[in-house]
């Protein structure tokens, strides 16, 4: 089975020496968790044509430090892609901005929250069980990098994880087939830390450093991949 990413953004250019491009981040994410894909990487916001979603065998849209109310070229073509997709019920998973502007293009409100910086390791409670979550946990700890939220979901999206900081951090689709999620289980730890770290001067002090205490906190990270892959193959 062939993941197609399409590819919205890249690891910030200080941390490209260390941790490499965006899309091997998935790669190591989901074959640490037993899920097995080829893998072609779109990268959308550089250029490359979209391909028709209708003959994929299945999407992740990634991060980016772009957001929904910007006026790159690429995100109208972006937000036709995911209708499309959606329609043809292509398996669809969206990560950061990817749940952002899934979230936009299916009919929700995305805006930089006045909430602020989200960094380091959150936990999320489970709001609803969709057939996907394979877990009794209360809640769940996952990496995140974002001032950007869904502040209103598409009627067509349920809510499965939130916390106080980010209410709509997991949302399920109608369709069954598209899934999205505001933290990045693809971070490793290491690059959690560096992110953070390259937010110093941006988000406040306290913000980062509870970001870089949050990383000793266990992570559920690898399960949540396991889950994602599932849903992706399924």
């Amino acid at each position: 089975m062939k993941l197609t990413i399409i590819q919205t953004g890249d690891v910030p250019p200080a941390l490209r020496p260390d941790f490499g491009a965006y899309p091997p981040m998935f790669h190591r994410m989901f074959e640490a968790a037993g899920a097995t894909f080829e893998y072609e990487a779109v990268p959308v916001f550089d250029g490359a044509a979209f391909p028709d979603p209708a003959k994929l065998d299945a999407i992740l849209i990634t991060g980016s430090a772009a957001g929904v109310y910007d006026d790159f070229t690429w995100l109208d073509p972006l937000r036709a892609f995911i209708r499309h997709a959606y329609s043809t019920r292509t398996p669809m998973l969206g990560i950061c901005f990817g749940h952002q502007i899934m979230a936009d293009a299916l009919g929700g409100d995305v805006r930089k929250s006045e909430k602020g910086w989200g960094l380091g390791r959150h936990k999320y409670e489970v709001k609803s069980r969709p057939e996907f979550l394979a877990t009794d946990l209360p809640a769940l700890s996952i990496a995140c990098s974002h001032q950007d939220q869904v502040i209103t979901p598409p009627k067509e999206a349920q809510v499965f994880m939130g916390s106080a900081f980010t209410p709509n951090a997991g949302l399920v689709y109608a369709n069954g087939a598209a899934l999205s999620l505001q933290p990045h289980p693809e971070f490793t730890d290491d690059y959690t830390l560096a992110l953070a770290e390259l937010r110093r001067g941006k988000a406040p002090d306290a913000v980062v450093e509870e970001a870089v205490a949050s990383v000793s906190k266990p992570s559920h990270s690898g399960d949540m991949a396991g889950w994602l892959g599932a849903f992706l193959q399924r």
